[in-house]
C-alpha cells in the first residue's frame, strides 16, 4: 500500500507545510511501513528518490512530528521509531527481547484513554502507554526443548 501524492499532499497542506519530494517518500514510507526508525526510512527513500541526506530526512521527520502528522515512539532501549499520527491515541506493546511492536487501541475509553490524578494546570489531549513483555513467537521459542 503507498498514500497516493494527493493524499501526503494534502496532509502537508492542512498541515500549512510546503510539498516536496521527500516530504511525500517520507510519508508513504511511514504509510507502507509503520513504527520505522529514522536510518531505514532514510534507506527507503534514497532507493526512490536518489540522493537524500540523512540530515534531511531528520529534518522531515522533525517538521513531520511537529505538525502532528507523524508520531515517534521513544521506547526503552532503542531508536526512536516513527508512524503516521492518526489521531486515535492509540498506545504500543513491546517485545522486551525481539523489540517487535504492535498498536493496541486504547485502554480505556475515549482520547485522551486515561485521566492523570494530577494535570497541574495542564489541559491534557493525548495518553502514551507502552506495554512491555514477550510476543508469540518469543514465547514459542521459550517453550521449545534445545
Amino acid at each position: 500500500m503507498t498514500t497516493t501524492p494527493p493524499e501526503a499532499a494534502a496532509l502537508l497542506r492542512n498541515a500549512y507545510l510546503r510539498v516536496t519530494r521527500p516530504r511525500t517518500a517520507v510519508i508513504d514510507e511511514l504509510y507502507r511501513h509503520p513504527h520505522t526508525d529514522a536510518d531505514d526510512v532514510a534507506t527507503a527513500v534514497r532507493l526512490r528518490l536518489g540522493k537524500v541526506s540523512r540530515q534531511a530526512i531528520y529534518d522531515v521527520l522533525h517538521a513531520l512530528t511537529d505538525a502532528r502528522i507523524v508520531r515517534r515512539i521513544e521506547p526503552a532501549g532503542s531508536p526512536a521509531l516513527y508512524e503516521l499520527h492518526t489521531g486515535d491515541n492509540h498506545h504500543h506493546l513491546v517485545c522486551r527481547r525481539c523489540g517487535r511492536l504492535a498498536d493496541v487501541d486504547c485502554a480505556v475509553g475515549e482520547a485522551p484513554c486515561l485521566e492523570p490524578s494530577q494535570t497541574h494546570g495542564f489541559e491534557v489531549d493525548e495518553a502514551e502507554v507502552v506495554f512491555w513483555g514477550l510476543c508469540p513467537e518469543c514465547l514459542a521459542a521459550d517453550a521449545t526443548p534445545p
